[in-house]
């Protein structure tokens, strides 16, 4: 694996568990929010969010590797690679809340095993 940018050893192999078919989503919402991401800023330091489906989308990596096929992918070799490391929690308890309309997060987007986690959909009483 590339240079991680902290353990991310337990939601890596709960987004395996998951494409295996037995994964269970609170242990892998709590890999999540315990992993140390890299995620992308824009050129004004806020948070890098992308639309697709109609929905935000915010891209964390796992490591500098994964990061780095991303901007490969875009075809930004020598563009814009600012980022933060945040815990998983800050990025679902703070960051995601912030964006404006329904946020999800994708792990990994341009690697062979990305995984997406969908906005959280409220329940109406």
């Amino acid at each position: 694996m590339g240079e991680s940018v902290g353990d991310c050893s337990a939601l890596l192999a709960e987004m395996h568990a998951f494409r295996q078919g037995f994964g269970q989503p609170a242990l892998l919402t709590d890999a999540l929010r315990s992993a140390l991401l890299l995620i992308p800023l824009t050129g004004d330091d806020r948070l890098l969010t992308s639309t697709f489906g109609g929905l935000n989308w915010v891209c964390a990596f796992t490591s500098k590797q994964e990061y780095a096929r991303y901007l490969l992918a875009r075809d930004e070799q020598g563009g814009p690679c600012r980022f933060h490391t945040v815990f998983g929690w800050r990025l679902l308890d703070i960051l995601v809340p912030s964006v404006p309309g329904p946020t999800g997060v994708v792990i990994d987007v341009a690697g062979a095993t990305p995984m997406a986690l969908p906005p959280a959909v409220e329940e109406v009483a």
